[in-house]
């Protein structure tokens, strides 16, 4: 094998009446083929750090262009810290690209240089947590980042990171100069009955792209925020942009957050009946949301109560760990009776404490017994995947073109320790569906 690898498997509660609410596949015609996850790739070091002298890295993003380029990009953390934390802390973005599944990648190019205690104005300070997308039908790819010289801790209304908005309009190979576009958002919260918010940033890892709904030019841009509002509290919401991240609105109401004192790292993804999840980090596991349109076009609508998915529930378990992961939606053939469905997965680090990245998955072959709610939805996972046994943090992942998943991680690989040094190794790998379940599901091509 690999890897040593632990899986992590929960009871399978109700097989059938999972397997009730879906449609018996079409009996495919001849020449058709199920689509084929291509060889995998056991792991990259894509960023080494291998000895303490080593600049450090951190907050992994990846991203897959309509090529099939991936594109990774992270913090190159010269100053070792998080943006603000040191006064005049540069933090430069990093980059990496592959044309061929992950099997090869480009040298490492810079993205954009922070100028620390030589930056001229506020913004240019350092740059960090990148979050990034790339369109399916355009070169177009989008980074946003938080950047400055004030903490996400420390920030003010007047005074507060910035957010960052880079262009590549060829594929990854150029970006733009960087914009700021934090007021264009702050501004949208100061009438709200938590608002003026005191900071913001855009969770970082992956933007998710709707592969439904298409206002204007570009299909619909998701992305999760985490906010502290007048009085410091922590909330979750969600902002949408239907011009490829040109401008961003709220989704549903300012004075509903999707998670409420205790929000933390947001993520969000697309369910397949068209609503709208958030995963928010928690000690001990993860918050989820659902939003419920009433109109998709103005993205109006509400959020249901935030619901912790943990042991207790037989859910998604952090051991003594508060860490952000991924979430992600793939369609799916269950392949003990060849039942058509979709798999939610969530990246987090097992635990105890950050150590033991993996990956825990869990069937939505019904709505209605699996993602009707967040009640629903935050228990009875069906299994994990443990892939590092390491120390181990930040995670991101992206469905890439060989239908494999591009899985991309924080780790101590070479015994560097992160909590004194200030970053990590950051490592790149490909998992199939079948290494990921144990053989449970195979990868369904959609439309």
């Amino acid at each position: 094998m690999r890897r040593s690898l632990t899986l992590l498997l929960t009871t399978l509660i109700g097989i059938s009446t999972f397997a009730c609410g879906c449609t018996k596949p079409e009996t495919p015609s001849e020449g058709d083929k199920e689509p084929q996850p291509q060889p995998t790739v056991e792991r990259t070091d894509l960023f080494a750090v291998k000895s303490a002298e080593d600049i450090a890295y951190r907050i992994p993003s990846i991203a897959v262009t309509q090529t099939g380029r991936l594109i990774a990009v992270v913090d190159y953390r010269i100053v070792r810290s998080d943006i603000g934390v040191v006064n005049n802390g540069r933090i430069d973005l990093h980059y990496r690209t592959s044309d061929d599944n992950g099997h090869t990648w480009s040298d490492t190019k810079v993205l954009i240089e922070g100028k620390g205690a030589e930056a001229t104005d506020f913004m240019s300070v350092g740059y960090g947590d990148p979050c990034i997308v790339a369109d399916r039908e355009s070169d177009r790819v989008l980074v946003m980042s938080c950047a400055g010289n004030v903490s996400f801790q420390n920030g003010t209304r007047q005074r507060h990171q910035n957010i960052a908005r880079f262009y590549s309009e060829d594929g990854g190979q150029t970006w733009s100069a960087p914009e700021d576009i934090a007021e264009s958002i702050y501004s949208q919260f100061d009438e709200s009955s938590y608002g003026p918010v005191r900071s913001m940033f855009v969770a970082s890892g992956r933007i998710m792209q709707s592969s439904t709904v298409k206002v204007g030019s570009h299909y619909r841009l998701y992305c999760a925020v985490l906010v502290r509002d007048k009085s410091a509290t922590h909330m979750n919401y969600v902002l949408f942009s239907d011009d490829f991240g040109g401008s961003w609105k709220v989704l549903g109401d300012i004075n509903e957050p999707a998670v409420y004192r205790t929000a933390d790292e947001p993520k969000v993804e697309e369910l397949p009946n068209g609503t709208i999840l958030i995963s928010s980090r928690y000690n001990e596991g993860r918050y989820y949301n659902i939003f419920t349109f009433d109109d998709v076009a103005s993205g109006t609508g509400s959020w249901d109560k935030a619901q912790f998915s943990g042991a207790n529930n037989r859910g998604v378990v952090a051991t003594q760990n508060s860490t952000n992961g991924e979430v992600a939606v793939i369609p799916v053939t269950r392949t003990s009776d060849n039942e058509p469905m979709h798999l939610l997965l969530q990246s987090v680090p097992m635990g105890p404490q950050r150590a033991n990245v993996g990956i825990y998955y869990k069937e939505l072959a019904s709505e209605l017994d699996d993602y009707i709610s967040p009640y629903e939805l935050a228990r009875d996972w069906d299994g994990s995947l443990q892939v590092s046994t390491l120390n181990s943090a930040y995670s991101t992942m992206i469905w890439q073109k060989d239908n494999n998943l591009g899985f991309f991680y924080e780790e101590e690989t070479y015994g560097v320790s992160a909590h004194s040094y200030g970053g990590y190794n950051m490592v790149y790998e490909s998992l199939s569906l079948e290494e990921i379940t144990d053989g449970k599901y195979k990868y369904r091509a959609t439309k």
